[in-house]
Formats: structure tokens, sequence, C-alpha cells
């Protein structure tokens, strides 16, 4: 999944300000520096300083081009290796030359520390510590080695080279901290990434099950009434032909909520679930009792209980043999509670009824595939702070599932018995 665009270009955009806050201290050290060894050439123009000053610029050029690998952030590996020698060479010869030309001790030796701390910052943690503390002593002692070669002692002596020294010290906690900040927006974005596949995840699973429980719900009402008419065919034709009607009128109806679930635009109804539940149940063969109260008047409450609804009527259909259905819904205590009860038992399916049978016999065939609903609606319940529990009652006659949902009620008429 590609980022977005808006998050990329915020990315590339922190990359950005992050690698020129690193080119201006890097720019700003070295033009220091140049000044410091202009100032010293004021006299005259020694051929070891002009070298110096030339070595310099060179290290400059490479050192701010170098600045755009440290886009892998700490430890993140030396680029190729020809640059990284194209970055320590210039540095490396200022070291040198800044031992014997006037006015070149200890600001012949800043050039390669810079390049030092550049590349300490892509190397792993114990080698980056390491790189640091071995480019300090490198530093250090340059003056110490100009001494005794006997020339430059005094150069570089100035109060502007203590400022120098002092922010060249700095440097390594400035680039560290810098791509440490860097890092953080780079995690920020790949969880955020990771967040956004997730969310697609998780609308694909709620899409799914959607989709189950209106295809599963259509499909058995009209494989229920598609079998009964054919049964009916040969003794009530006009009973048949009214199942057909039904199964023409269902099969539509399944095709439009498809639809309008794919265009984003469904909303289940909770009372027309009710009542639609009761009219199924019937055509089963079973006495369905009605016992509703006031709706909730949440969105959210209402279509997770439609679907609760739709899901156990189907789940009778399917895995029992119930003769009565009782649903209840009520509120109190500002909580709705939705349940679901029947006398039918998951017994083995029977054998096929013989022609003529009543709807009781004919949903042999739906019973034959196990459910997978209830363990959806325990994850939307949950998603509403609600908690379903489904099974038989302790003489193991009856089968009850009992939705629960903690929400505000409204005045809204219920159903009625």
């Amino acid at each position: 999944m590609a980022p977005p665009r808006d998050s990329a270009r915020g990315v590339h955009a922190t990359w950005l300000y992050t690698l020129s806050s690193i080119v201006f201290v890097l720019i700003l050290l070295d033009g220091f520096l140049l000044l410091a060894l202009a100032e010293a050439m004021a006299d005259g123009a020694d051929p070891a300083t002009v070298a110096l000053v030339v070595a310099v610029l060179l290290s400059v050029v490479v050192q701010v081009r170098y600045a755009w690998f440290l886009r892998v952030g700490r430890g993140g590996g030396l680029p190729a290796t020809g640059w990284t020698v194209a970055l320590l060479a210039p540095a490396g010869a200022a070291w040198v030359i800044g031992l014997v030309a006037p006015g070149g001790s200890l600001l012949g030796a800043l050039p390669l520390w810079v390049a030092i701390c550049l590349v300490a910052a892509l190397l792993p943690k114990s080698a980056r510590w390491a790189l640091l503390v071995g480019g300090a002593a490198l530093t250090a002692c340059h003056p110490l080695l100009a001494g005794v070669i006997g020339r430059g002692v005094q150069a570089g002596a100035g109060p502007g080279t203590g400022v120098l020294v002092f922010y060249s010290a700095f440097l390594p906690f400035m680039v560290l901290t810098s791509l440490w900040w860097w890092q953080i927006v780079v995690e920020l974005d790949r969880h955020r990434r990771a967040a956004a596949e997730l969310a697609v995840a998780q609308e694909r699973l709620r899409f799914a099950s959607d989709l189950h429980d209106i295809q599963g719900h259509h499909l058995q009402v009209i494989s229920l009434k598609s079998e009964l008419a054919e049964r009916l065919l040969s003794i009530d034709p006009d009973a048949a032909r009214e199942h057909v009607h039904e199964t023409r009128l269902i099969a539509k109806q399944a095709l439009e909520e498809t639809r309008r679930l794919v265009a984003g635009y469904r909303e289940v109804a909770l009372d027309d679930e009710l009542e639609n539940a009761r009219e199924v149940l019937a055509a089963a063969g079973a006495r369905c009792e009605l016992h509703v109260g006031d709706l909730p008047t949440d969105a959210a409450t209402r279509t997770v209980l439609a679907s609760v609804v739709r899901e156990a009527t189907t789940n009778i259909l399917r895995h029992s043999e119930a003769s009565q259905v009782r649903i209840a819904l009520a509120a109190a205590d500002g909580r709705v509670t939705l349940e679901i009860e029947n006398d039918g038992v998951a017994d083995p399916a029977p054998d096929p009824a013989p022609d003529g049978a009543t709807a009781e016999a004919v949903t042999d065939a739906a019973r034959r595939v196990p459910g997978s609903g209830l363990a959806g609606l325990r994850d939307r319940l949950a998603a509403v702070g609600g908690r379903l529990d489904a099974g038989p009652v302790a003489t193991g006659e009856r089968f009850v599932l009992r939705a629960t949902v903690p929400v505000a009620v409204g005045a809204t008429a219920g159903v009625g018995e």
C-alpha cells in the first residue's frame, strides 16, 4: 500500500529541514575556519597555507554532498567506498598540511574531525563511538605535533579559534540528535501506514461479515421456500406458486441490499428485522412471539442488534427443530437486552421427508451446514461495549441467545407483541 501523497510530502519536507540544518552547521563551521585561515594569510600567502585553504575548500564541498547519505539514519551503513574516501582524503590532506603551514595549527585538523563525525553517524553504535574517540584524539594531538615540528605553534590561537573549537566539539551531538529526530519521523510514518493498512483490513472484514449476514440469511430463506414449493407442487399448486413468488421477492431484496452494502449506504433497520424474523420463522413452522419495548435511538446499537436478530434467525433455521421462538427486547438501567429463546436442539438431520411434508420438515438440508456467525457478532457487540451469551438453559430443552448493550434509550415505540 503506497503512502498518501500528503504524508509522503510531509516526510520529505522533514528530511529537507533536517538536511538543511546539518548543511548549515557544516558551512558555518567551515566558513569560520576559512576566515581564520584567511586571517593567518594576511601577512603573506605561504604556499603551505594556500594548499591548506584548497584542501579545506575541497573538504567542504564533499562534506555537503556526503550529508545527503545521512538519510538512512543513525547506523544506516556507509555509502559506496569511493564517497567515503573522497570525504576523508582532502580532510586528511588538510590535517597533514596543517602541521607545517603557518596558521594551520589545530585549524588544519578540524576538516578531518567534521568528516569523522559524518562517517561515525552512519556506523553501528560501538564502532561510532570508537571512531569519535579516535577522531577527538587526532584533533587534540594536532597542535602538539605541530609544536614538535616547530611551526604553527602560535597560529590559530586567537579568540575566534576558541569559539570554532567549542562548536566543533558539539558537532557530533548535533548530527546524531538531528538524525534521531529524523528516525522518529520515519518510524511514526511507518506506524501510520501500518495503521492505515490495518484499518483497510478491518473494513474488509466488516464488509465480509455484513455480506455474510445478508447473503446467508436470504439464501437460507430462499432454500427453505424453494424446497417447500417443490414439495407442494403436486398437492397444492397455488401454495407452491405463492412460495415461488415470495422466493423471487426475497432474491430481489437480497440483490438490493447487497448493492446498498457495496455502495456503503446500507443501514440495518431493527424493527424491520424483528418483523422479518417473525415472518420467516412462521413460514418454517415455528410460532414466534415478539415482546419489544422501546427501541434504542443510537444508530450503532440498532444496527448491531439487528445483526443479532438476523444471525439468530438464520441459526434457528439451520441448526434447530424449533417449534416455539420467543424474541424479547427490553431496556433498563441504561442497558438494552435482546433475548432470543427457542425450544429446538441441534439433532442430526433426519432422512428427507416424503412429498407433501409441512414446513417443519423441510429445514433438514439447511441444518447440515455448520454456522460461523456468533464469533463475528461477539466482536461487533464488543465494539459498542456489549456482550453476547449463547447456550442451552439449565434443563437443556431450550436454547437462549442474549445480547446486552449499554445505551441510553429514546421514546421510540416498540414493535409490539
